[in-house]
């Protein structure tokens, strides 16, 4: 019979459970994942990874149809569908292995099974975990790490029906390109979607119930990324209500009212991502000192629950909602709970980053928030067309904008657009997190020819000392 009593329980094996029973081994803890689906949760096997993958094909579609920019040319170009979501799957399908790995080298003990809090037994928590009904354990442990993920946001109305209403799952297994697409969202999962059918061809149309897509990022970057969708032939229409769908067959008839103009659009599949909510049902949260608000669990800085020797992590643990912050707080739980010294995550530390065709990445304050804040700001912007590596790659379409406090010279927020941003923004996170002034920034010498040059003219801009443009 496995083990039953350890350490540290954690319900879910996605990118915060897997991180912490990891780090918890590490740190000379028993540690025990209850895992319902799949290692890596979510995130890896439904989410950022395989997402990332599709993405990748897609981006070579939109190459391979822009050689002649380069001095190529190709006939019949064409592209395997089948062949496209496989690989995506396949690379799914070896990470999770990896995770697998990583837990059994660790000596982490893997339940397979869905868990609920079940009491105590004197000091320590009770986990019941079943599998099919039945029971597989009872787990005893001091410490019980909630991580459970969340799912995506069912609308009346917008129920995916697995065939002409699509919800993310659906979305990243296509067996046929449709050649009309609606996505309804415009947040990073949306966008994203957005952004890989319409570079594998299909004709999207995106649609915002907020009067900007991408509503988190800030004004301008917003209103970069519209342009540049514009441009790639997407249809947008944000301030939109959708009225009753109607399901004609193989086709799918939505009413928008945008702009004061109302109109049916005729599409062949809709994706809907319109958020997310946290898996808090049937985990025993019922009689404990445990809230939740609006699906999610409360939790201090140091992600303890109101019900001793209970911890929430990741996405039900409240916004945002990121895997690489899952994580984070998976470490910082466990390192609390070993006795080490840790400090709580800032949020606005935390980096966004959206992975569509131009990329898009922000950490900190958007302008508007800035000054909401009570800053006195100095922005700063350097265009992608005055970097000469971005032009030699083809790539000059897209922007940083840096905000900083006018007199304390504390990098209060940076916003990025453009080719490989998501892989830049991390200078800007280390600056922020280490407190770093505009004094340092300026003074950093940046590689050259790079990408990332335009993120010290960005800085230099905010004083008046762009060089470039």
């Amino acid at each position: 019979m496995s083990k039953t009593e350890f350490d540290i329980v954690i319900v879910g094996g996605g990118p915060g459970g897997y991180v912490a029973a990891i780090r918890g081994a590490q740190l000379g803890l028993s540690v025990a994942v209850v895992e319902a689906a799949q290692l890596g949760g979510i995130c890896l096997n439904w989410g950022c990874i395989p997402t990332k993958a599709l993405l990748r094909s897609s981006e070579i579609n939109h190459l391979l149809h822009h050689l002649g920019e380069f001095g190529f040319a190709a006939d019949n170009i064409r592209f395997d569908l089948d062949k496209v979501v496989k690989r995506s799957r396949k690379v799914a399908g070896q990470l999770s292995s990896g995770v697998a790995h990583l837990l059994k080298k660790n000596k982490v003990t893997v339940f397979d099974g869905f868990a609920k809090l079940a009491g105590k037994d004197g000091a320590r928590r009770k986990v019941d975990v079943s599998k099919d009904g039945k029971s597989v354990a009872t787990l005893t442990a001091p410490h019980v790490i909630l991580a459970t993920g969340a799912r995506a946001r069912v609308l009346p109305g917008l129920e995916p029906d697995g065939k002409l209403i699509w919800s993310y799952r659906e979305a990243m297994v296509p067996t046929e390109l449709p050649k009309r697409l609606m996505v309804i969202g415009s947040g990073a999962i949306g966008v994203e979607f957005a952004s890989f059918y319409r570079n594998m061809g299909a004709e999207v149309t995106l649609v915002e119930v907020l009067d900007r897509i991408l509503p988190v990022e800030d004004e301008e970057i917003s209103a970069l990324a519209h342009k540049a969708f514009l441009k790639q032939g997407m249809t947008i229409l944000t301030g939109a209500k959708i009225g009753a769908i109607r399901k004609n067959g193989d086709s799918v008839t939505v009413p928008v009212e945008a702009g004061g103009k109302s109109q049916e659009i005729a599409v062949d599949r809709v994706i809907s991502a319109v958020g997310i909510v946290g898996n808090v049902e049937n985990i025993g949260l019922e009689g404990t000192a445990i809230e939740v608000d609006r699906t999610h669990i409360k939790v201090d800085p140091y992600c303890r629950t109101g019900e001793a020797g209970v911890y929430a992590i990741g996405d039900i643990a409240g916004p945002p909602w990121l895997a690489h912050k899952a994580s984070h707080e998976g470490v910082l739980c466990v390192e609390a709970i070993a006795g080490h010294t840790v400090h709580p995550i800032d949020p606005t530390n935390i980096p966004g980053c959206t992975y569509c065709r131009p990329q898009i990445a922000s950490v900190g304050l958007t302008e508007a928030r800035a000054k909401e804040a009570g800053h006195k700001i100095r922005v700063g912007r350097f265009p992608f067309i005055g970097n000469g590596k971005a032009i030699a790659a083809g790539e000059p379409e897209g922007m940083v904008k840096t905000i900083f406090d006018a007199s304390t010279g504390e990098l209060l927020g940076a916003h990025m657009i453009g080719a490989e941003v998501t892989e830049m923004i991390q200078g800007y996170v280390i600056a922020r997190t280490s407190e770093l002034t505009e004094a340092e920034l300026k003074e950093t010498v940046f590689p050259h020819p790079t990408i990332s040059e335009t993120m010290h003219e960005a800085v230099l801009a905010a004083y008046d000392g762009a060089l470039h443009i």
